[in-house]
């Protein structure tokens, strides 16, 4: 069966679908980071050799990898071998502390951890779970991916995937306890192949710069090689960098969060490099301001794409602004498929164009979060008919023309390059630092980050403040990192206690 074949029908793995591209383009390129290019058939050469590996030491279906680097065509390849050995591969958050990365490795449960010399560095003295380490840059990380793998010419065992079938594993942030891991199944990431692959086909050239292990990358990593195009790989982001990557590979698409947008406009010599390639551009993953947007629509050739929606699933949103202009301070409409409604704080449906908590349900929904049911279950409403519906969490309205307009997030979580930050965890720090008697994070307004953590505290005498967010931004990742810190004499508080967050903002932007 041909790729078109393939993505026309009822369902198909992305493996399989790597498999038939090698078959029809097999000199083609595939994959390149800025080391190595990588053509159809050797991608499919190299993720047959892994696949049979991991079956030589036992690996069996549904068993898990732990997979923590930076991007690259190996990782890439390790992603597809995980899958092709019938696995789930375990996404590891390389940002992340070394314990957080090594809370996440342990929950996958895997065997077999692929890391590089980063991961490495930020996993020292940390005791990892897994028994096998393979260093997918061939360093000094782990046994060398090109002499583990199976020799030349070595494929595994087929294995029949079903679509309910582990696809992958994606962390949340989280600096307390165990992060919650986002399982998706392959019907879900077959959704999102056949819904974006008309975007992209054979003749896309797509850069990725957000790391693999995110699910902003996969929204355009699976429609690019589940149609055939090719995917260039950034291992660290620069706007200027990336203007001339573009340039020089002529790309066609990519996949930005709105601070690489709002960082790449910003350049003084933006209006010199030669874009006309660009097809289609996307975001995800922040708020988007309408004037960025404006922005880019107005200098950067090729049409824009907002896409709104939650890593577990759920209703996601569109907002084509290319073609609707005047809905750029909108996420815009439900996919093709997805149902979004709002829901008063009773879990009582509100009828369109009243301020809610968005809730929604699609075929692209996760399985679950791994080994926490009562998490998955709190994320869970059902309408009338008994349809489930995932919580997104925000406060927003539907218009009249079914477009969506986000309002607040109920849960309070911030949003800071692209990463989710979550308050509790970073007032769990500072809370547990002597020296503290009170704490409270809320996300302000970043000209950089789009939103920055930023702590007001009620110390004890003599507590020097600086030193307190020193002492917590050395516990937690790098995205994580509290920007200010400002002391007050007591939070304010409702009647019942709660910290009125909202209040702080205020005060603060005051």
């Amino acid at each position: 069966m041909t790729s078109i074949e393939m993505l026309d029908g009822d369902f198909a793995t992305l493996p399989d679908l790597v498999r038939a591209h090698a078959a029809e383009r097999p000199d083609a390129v595939a994959a390149a980071d800025p080391l190595r290019r990588l053509s159809w058939s050797e991608l499919d050469q190299l993720a047959d050799r892994i696949a049979a590996r991991l079956q030589q030491d036992g690996f069996t279906k549904g068993e898990r990898t732990a997979i923590a680097g930076l991007n690259s065509v190996e990782q890439m390849a390790v992603i597809l071998g995980t899958l092709r050995a019938g696995g789930v591969a375990g996404l590891v958050t390389n940002s992340a502390t070394g314990e957080q990365m090594a809370a996440m490795i342990a929950d996958t449960g895997a065997r077999h951890l692929f890391l590089d010399s980063a991961a490495k560095a930020s996993l020292a003295g940390q005791s990892i779970a897994a028994r096998d380490l393979i260093a997918m840059d061939g360093s000094d990380a782990g046994a060398p991916l090109a002499d583990w793998i199976a020799p030349k010419g070595t494929r595994p065992a087929s294995v029949d995937i079903e679509p309910g079938d582990g696809f992958n594993i994606i962390y949340s942030s989280g600096t307390t306890g165990t992060p919650k891991g986002i399982v998706h199944s392959h019907a879900m990431r077959w959704q999102h192949i056949q819904r974006g692959a008309p975007a992209y086909g054979p003749d896309a050239v797509t850069i990725l710069s957000t790391p693999l292990y995110s699910n902003t990358t996969m929204a355009s990593f699976m429609p690019t090689v589940g149609s055939g195009g090719q995917v260039v790989l950034m291992k660290k982001f620069d706007a200027r960098g990336f203007l001339e990557l573009a340039e020089r590979e002529r790309a066609t698409n990519t996949m930005l969060v709105p601070v690489q947008y709002r960082r790449i406009m910003a350049l003084d010599d933006f209006d010199r490099f030669d874009l006309s390639s660009f097809v289609m551009k996307y975001c995800t993953s922040a708020p988007f301001p309408a004037a960025l947007k404006a922005d880019v629509l107005k200098r950067w050739p090729g049409g824009l794409v907002e896409i709104y929606g939650m890593t577990e699933g759920g209703a996601a949103f569109i907002l084509e602004a290319h073609q609707f202009p005047d809905k750029l301070h909108t996420v815009g409409k439900p996919a093709p498929g997805h149902i979004a409604k709002v829901i008063d704080e009773d879990g009582k449906e509100l009828p369109q164009g009243s301020v809610g908590e968005v809730v929604g349900r699609s075929p692209a929904m996760m399985t679950g979060y791994n080994n926490r049911p009562d998490a998955t279950k709190a994320m869970h409403w059902y309408d009338g008919e008994g349809h489930l519906f995932y919580r997104h969490g925000d406060i927003g309205r539907i218009d009249e023309d079914g477009f969506l307009t986000l309002m607040d997030r109920a849960k309070d979580m911030i949003i800071s390059g692209g990463f989710n930050i979550f308050p509790s965890d970073l007032e769990a720090i500072l809370i547990a630092d002597e020296r503290v008697v009170e704490a409270a994070v809320v996300g302000m307004p970043s000209e950089e980050w789009g939103e920055t953590p930023v702590a007001f505290v009620v110390l004890k005498d003599g507590a020097d403040p600086e030193s307190v967010r020193a002492d917590c931004n050395a516990k937690v990742g790098k995205t994580q990192r509290i920007s200010a810190i400002t002391v007050v004499e007591e939070l304010p508080r409702s009647p019942i206690g709660k910290v009125l967050k909202r209040e702080l903002r205020d005060a603060y932007a005051g």
